[in-house]
């Protein structure tokens, strides 16, 4: 599969008559370890548009993380706005931002985050089942994504009994549950082998392509930024340097 990474991010890279997903402006992060405050985003802009895909390397502790959460709605800036759909966030309250999360945005996490006592299927389907949708809709949907990632014999499978390439799967899959314009990624080959790692990637690579998922990647691995459209760096909470 063909990829063109286009370099280092750029606002401007996309085309302008890409439809606008979610927009940071000037965002800004700080936190408190005892007495001691650590700003981990400065001053970062982003723009994620449908169809992109965009790789954020950088060392342990520049930022990628806070930038996810803050994509995410899962964390609040101290500075700067985010806008989804050219809309400001910062006056929703919990119970919107957390509606916002489930309809509009899929999250896939190093530590895949499954919940252990449900099967892979209830897995995909308990966004759904958040939505409200009809259970005979939550059931094809569900059937059909765990096809999608290879998964629909392990489907009455817990957690514990799979490994941990057919978790990131599920992990994927329940991402994908409500049909979601953008996925957001920490490190989602960072626990896996290489085959395994690979397999991940050419599946986010195909759901980028052919259903126009956005993604953004938050990772170490040199195959995920190689595979991108995009590239960012961060270093010290800010965008630095060339692709």
């Amino acid at each position: 599969m063909t990829r063109h990474n286009s370099g280092e991010y750029n606002p401007g890279t996309m085309q302008p008559s890409a439809e606008l997903i979610i927009r940071g402006s000037g965002l800004g992060r700080t936190y408190a370890l005892g007495t001691t405050r650590v700003r981990a985003l400065q001053g970062v802009d982003i723009e994620i548009r449908v169809g992109d895909f965009l790789a954020i390397q950088g060392p342990s502790g520049s930022g990628k993380t806070t930038l996810i959460n803050l994509l995410g709605l899962l964390d609040i800036p101290d500075e700067g706005e985010i806008a989804l759909d050219g809309r400001p966030v910062a006056h929703l309250d919990e119970d919107q931002l957390a509606d916002l999360r489930r309809d509009r945005l899929g999250f896939v996490f190093q530590t895949f985050s499954l919940i252990p006592v449900l099967t892979a299927a209830e897995n995909v389907a308990y966004p759904m089942a958040l939505k409200g949708l009809p259970v005979t809709a939550v059931t094809s949907r569900t059937r059909y994504l765990l096809e999608r990632v290879g998964l629909g014999a392990r489907a009455e499978s817990r957690p514990d009994l799979l490994s941990g390439g057919e978790r990131q799967r599920v992990a994927i899959a329940r991402a994908l549950a409500n049909e979601p314009q953008l996925v957001l990624a920490d490190e989602p080959t960072a626990n896996l082998d290489s085959e395994t790692a690979s397999g991940i990637l050419d599946l986010m690579r195909s759901l980028n392509e052919e259903k126009r998922v956005a993604f953004v990647v938050a990772t170490h691995d040199p195959r995920v930024v190689a595979g991108s459209r995009r590239t960012a760096t961060l270093r010290d909470g800010r965008f630095v340097g060339a692709a």
